[in-house]
């Protein structure tokens, strides 16, 4: 009669797959670094804009946000920002400080990950701790946009008056058509490669027919907001400074006819 072989202990099952399994484990961490590792979040880090002045503060409340409010007084009116999928919140400080002045207090969102599909609903408790009873407005960038009109075609209808898309358009599955009452301003970037026109034209078919689509004319998907190149996008036929003077014009006249 053989012998039974020794019996071998998990560790020694296990031993022959470790290599397998640290390579796994080394590839895994590779391709999620970006997501996983956040650059600081550093207030006021490019966030000047030619003749504009701002207070700016970062809060916790509301699961962590940019508060960018006149220097003097009362705004009168309250812009959510949503940001583009991995960008930091403060890459749309500048646009904050450029509105200030025209008495727009703008509220910059933070969310796990820098990805808004985390907080769809994040603008909730916004809107419950900041509006005080002004016209809210609700903006987004790239997947930051689409998150927001997700938001506006649930419990959320009525909460807000206007939906700025930057280089975003709403999911197939995401119509706000009946929403005659909710203004919205679609802003396309003339070479935006990520947001490609085609798809931006498309999303019209899931917002109400007053839609205004501007398209910023030399701009890129990365002009939106100041996070540097993003790859996939197009080439800017004008300077930043210039794709952002049409952007701060076009939301300007847009809040403006509230």
């Amino acid at each position: 009669m053989r012998p039974k072989a020794p019996s071998r202990s998990p560790r020694q099952r296990f031993r022959p797959l470790l290599p397998v399994m640290l390579l796994v484990l080394g590839v895994a961490l590779g391709l999620l670094w970006p997501s996983l590792h956040r650059s600081p979040l550093m207030l006021g880090q490019d966030a000047s804009y030619p003749g504009a002045r701002a207070r700016a503060s970062w809060s916790e409340q509301s699961g962590g946000v940019i508060d960018i409010r006149p220097t003097t007084g009362r705004a009168a009116t309250l812009l959510i920002i949503y940001p583009g999928g991995l960008v930091r919140p403060q890459a749309y400080q500048w646009l904050g400080t450029a509105l200030a002045p025209a008495s727009v207090e703008t509220v910059i969102v933070r969310f796990p990950l820098d990805l808004a599909v985390t907080g769809v609903g994040r603008a909730d408790d916004v809107i419950a701790r900041y509006a005080q009873g002004r016209p809210v407005y609700l903006a987004g960038h790239s997947l930051g946009g689409a998150m927001a009109a997700q938001y506006l075609s649930g419990a959320a209808a009525g909460k807000v008056t206007g939906l700025i898309l930057m280089g975003a358009y709403p999911a197939g599955n995401v119509s706000l058509k009946a929403q005659t009452s909710l203004r919205v301003l679609d802003l396309l970037g003339e070479h935006d490669m990520v947001a490609d026109a085609s798809d931006v034209r498309g999303g019209l078919a899931g917002l109400p027919a007053s839609t205004k689509l501007v398209t910023i004319e030399g701009s890129v998907h990365a002009f939106f907001g100041r996070y540097g190149p993003q790859k996939g996008d197009g080439v800017p036929t004008v300077s930043r400074a210039d794709a952002e003077a049409q952007i701060v014009r076009e939301v300007l006249t847009f809040l403006r006819k509230d």
